[in-house]
């Protein structure tokens, strides 16, 4: 996964805390233990993944920690892919109200999830809300 951030230039490093996130070790406000990662592979190769948690924040029963495509592989259905893989694991463990952190100024992202269902919660988070 770190190759796959260090292959886009503008990204920068893949975040250091993500390997204790996994672990169990690093442990976001409000979340939960049970947590999961998906990755996208091409020929082995990982080209992009997503990570999140069952949690408590925001009246959310679930978060999304991370969301990376490798430069080359965006705008083709693998971040849409990887999200509903995510949605799937919070729907299994009635995980219905989902929320994400973006930054107010990252249009790309925010567009990205309100195209997928998301709605603002406020200045920086959105939320997916599933019915009850």
């Amino acid at each position: 996964m770190e190759r796959c951030r260090l292959s886009d230039r503008t990204a920068g490093p893949a975040d250091p805390r993500m390997a204790a996130y996994l672990e169990g070790r690093h442990h976001p406000r409000y979340a939960l233990a049970p947590r999961v990662m998906y990755v996208a592979l091409q020929r082995d190769v990982v080209v992009g993944y997503i990570a999140g948690h069952l949690t408590r924040r925001f009246d959310c029963d679930g978060e999304l920690q991370y969301l990376f495509v490798a430069y080359e592989h965006r705008r083709q259905g693998v971040a849409s892919r990887l999200l509903e893989s995510l949605r799937g694991w919070f729907r299994d463990r009635g995980a219905s109200r989902v929320c994400v952190d973006v930054e107010p100024g990252n249009a790309v992202a925010r567009a990205f999830y309100t195209h997928h269902g998301a709605r603002p919660l406020n200045r920086g988070w959105l939320v997916f809300s599933e019915e009850r």
